[in-house]
């Protein structure tokens, strides 16, 4: 048996009722196999960064799974089909996005799969949700995260 891992995911949305489809999503992913949520952000408003559309609903989440981070990110990306998730271009405006921000303490990068996620550093939108749930957290070969919090002081967003 796997031993359980705790990683984090960034939820966000900008379709339709992006509060609804974020709401659902962190449902969705306590019923996810061999996962629970742990604790959550709250809900933050954020505008698009390099994407065009309505602002964003986002939250981070932190979860506990025996999945892999492959197996877990091949059921993040149904959680996002199942909520009518398309990908016409880059940084579309989608009906729900899943990122999984980090697994562990692992350092993941393959074709499909980078972890930790390559700009959550550079993002207010996951910085400072992740920041709420654990400020202590650092990111595997990055360090503390609290420190990347300067850089992301003029994107807006704001608690909901």
């Amino acid at each position: 048996m796997t031993s359980a891992v705790i990683a984090y995911v960034g939820v966000g949305a900008n379709l339709g009722d992006a509060r609804a489809q974020v709401e659902s999503a962190i449902l969705g992913l306590n019923k996810l196999p061999d996962t629970k949520v742990c604790a959550q952000s709250s809900l933050f408003k954020s505008a698009p960064i390099e994407a065009e559309g309505d602002d964003f609903i986002n939250a981070v989440v932190q979860i506990e799974t025996t999945l892999t981070a492959q197996d877990l990110l091949a059921q993040l990306q149904n959680l996002e089909q199942a909520a009518g998730r398309e990908r016409p271009y880059v940084n579309a405006p989608r009906t729900l996005d899943l990122d999984l921000l980090l697994y562990g303490q692992q350092r993941i990068s393959t074709p499909e799969l980078t972890v930790p996620h390559p700009r959550m550093t550079q993002r207010a939108f996951v910085l400072i949700p992740l920041l709420q749930i654990d400020p202590f957290i650092a990111v595997p070969g990055k360090g503390a995260a609290h420190q990347f919090a300067p850089g992301v002081a003029g994107q807006k967003i704001h608690k909901i």
